[in-house]
């Protein structure tokens, strides 16, 4: 009766904790998910809002750019200059810049009218009956006086108007520029008028959302465009525009809308988007609903599936700790009886599985650390080659005597690179750069030695030269290439090096144009027929690859007797074995 009580208890504490711990995480989850989600969202708007604003924003600013590239011309036109400095003034002249004036009208649609006027009062225009004050001395009109001051920046006006009229039709965006002469005085005043649906044109398609909308402020914090006229003459729904210009934050979470700005270049405007986000409101609202109804159903289930197997949960694990509590002793397999429920029967046998994988394990590292302690003595023993150093010491000497001191300073520091390189300060790993590098250094040596006889390059893609390989596995495949290959040759013997990139395998290839030999004619195991093709020197770089990369991976030979020999060796771009620390 006691245990029947301790488990019931058991697994009501198990289900409490179960159900708590799913709930904590639903909630957790559906949190996270959420307030993910709804960022994501508000990024993607407010970065899609952003383009359009600037978009929007550059096609004005280069229209503008466009409109000031026009005045400048026409104002420094010289036949204008030369007639507005005249006294008597040449009527052929006049047709002139008034054909000039209506080449660009028909160029751009929007622009309503171009007028030029002189300081003395005369006009020049597309348009007549022109409503502006006019005298002999303009310098002495307010208007005439703040077009030379406006500085080419752009103007909303109602056209040639005294008045600012609520017609939209009747409102134009003026460009001004001063005309001088050569000698940088003022001769006239430049206008070009601009009808004011343009920058309508260019913001109409904006996509701000439902309710979402777009505005111009200039530097005074005056309105220059908004789709509802009423901002023009409301100083409280002006005030409400610089609001949002003077709030810093671009997404205002009271009134759930992205604010972004576009300072315009070639004017002293502030574009404003400002766009409502109906979409991430609905996106919430579903959210929402689908947290609660998946995390409901989640529940339920958890609530069922708990009760049923909270009794057979506990068993399976106090087998296993008792195992384990055994295993401490030692290594072996350890016999559990398997009867009982299906999870119990799993947890054993995977348990036995393990023991004996383990052990496996053990005894594969011990046989590897072994084979690659004695690499590493071979790999140290290659690294040191007495008879090439002797023959590098003789070549060296001989020079000498020949008073040949530029050759000597080469082979020297040759063989002192080379050395540098095989040691590698103690570290067994090297890069495809310097392993390369060390060939090189001893190919230059021999070079010296063997002269016209041997010829070699290298091949390397760029993309290679930083990973990490085993060091001298190339270079003891060259010195068998020259030894075995091309040292009996009666004409130049070639070697090429390369290092090129096969997936996700490097291959590291030794050809040489030498003797060569009759592979078919070798039957015997691959290790064996390494030993027998290249020597003791291919097949320690045979095995420390096995070692470094497995099995899949090691020396190829490709020989064709009179025609030369190819050894390639294929490594993965990363270690999956042993590492230099063993």
């Amino acid at each position: 009766m006691f245990r029947s009580n301790m488990m019931k208890k058991l697994r009501v504490q198990i289900a409490l904790h179960y159900l708590s711990a799913s709930a904590l995480t639903l909630l957790l989850m559906g949190v996270i998910l959420f307030y993910s989600i709804s960022s994501l969202v508000l990024s993607e708007s407010a970065a899609s809002t952003k383009t359009a604003v600037d978009k929007s924003g550059m096609y004005i600013d280069l229209y503008i750019d466009r409109l000031k590239a026009v005045s400048g011309l026409l104002a420094k036109n010289p036949q204008l200059i030369s007639y507005f400095s005249d006294r008597q003034r040449d009527p052929n002249t006049k047709e002139d810049i008034l054909s000039t004036i209506n080449t660009i009208i028909a160029s751009d649609s929007f622009i309503k009218s171009v007028i030029i006027v002189s300081k003395d009062g005369q006009i020049l225009s597309n348009e007549s009956g022109l409503n502006m004050s006019m005298s002999s001395d303009m310098m002495k009109e307010n208007w005439y006086i703040s077009a030379i001051k406006s500085g080419n920046t752009p103007v909303l006006t109602s056209a040639r108007m005294q008045d600012f009229t609520m017609d939209k039709d009747n409102w134009v965006i003026s460009i001004s520029r001063e005309i001088k002469n050569n000698q940088g005085n003022n001769i006239g005043v430049l206008l070009i008028d601009i009808e004011y649906k343009v920058i309508e044109d260019y913001l109409t398609n904006l996509d701000l959302g439902e309710t979402g909308f777009s505005f111009i402020l200039n530097d005074h914090s005056e309105v220059v465009y908004h789709a509802d006229p009423s901002y023009f003459k409301d100083s409280a729904k002006q005030l409400s525009l610089q609001e949002i210009v003077a709030n810093s934050a671009i997404y205002d979470s009271k009134e759930n809308t992205i604010t972004n700005t576009y300072h315009l270049k070639n004017a002293d405007w502030l574009l404003v988007g400002v766009s409502s986000q109906d979409g991430l409101l609905a996106i919430k609202k579903q959210l929402i609903e689908i947290f609660l109804l998946v995390g409901f159903v989640l529940l339920i289930i958890a609530s069922s599936s708990v009760v049923v197997f909270a009794g057979k949960i506990t068993a399976p694990f106090q087998k296993l700790e008792k195992a384990m509590q055994e295993i401490e002793n030692g290594l072996s397999e350890v016999v559990i009886d398997e009867k009982g429920c299906y999870e119990s029967q799993s947890l054993a046998k995977h348990f036995n599985i393990m023991t004996h994988k383990i052990e496996k394990l053990m005894q594969e590292i011990t046989e590897k650390e072994k084979h690659l302690r004695s690499s590493e003595i071979s790999a140290l023993h290659s690294q040191i080659n007495p008879h090439f150093l002797y023959n590098t010491l003789d070549t060296i000497v001989w020079m000498a005597e020949f008073n040949n001191s530029e050759k000597v300073i080469e082979i020297t520091k040759a063989l002192a690179q080379f050395f540098r390189l095989s040691l590698s300060g103690g570290n067994e790993l090297t890069t495809v750069e310097y392993e390369l590098e060390h060939v090189k250094q001893y190919l230059f040596i021999q070079k010296e030695r063997y002269g016209e006889k041997l010829a070699y390059n290298f091949n390397c893609d760029d993309s290679l030269l930083n990973l990490e390989i085993p060091k001298i596995i190339v270079q003891p495949l060259v010195e068998n290439a020259l030894y075995h290959g091309i040292r009996g040759l009666n004409k130049q013997g070639h070697i090429q090096v390369s290092a090129v990139e096969s997936g996700e395998d490097i291959l590291l290839t030794v050809k040489d144009n030498g003797e060569g030999f009759d592979v078919t004619k070798i039957d015997m195991k691959a290790t064996d027929k390494i030993a027998k093709l290249g020597g003791v020197g291919i097949k320690n770089v045979d095995q420390r690859i096995k070692l470094y990369y497995g099995k899949d991976y090691g020396i190829t030979i490709d020989s064709t007797l009179g025609s030369g020999t190819t050894i390639i060796i294929k490594i993965a771009k990363k270690i999956t074995h042993l590492t230099s620390d063993l």
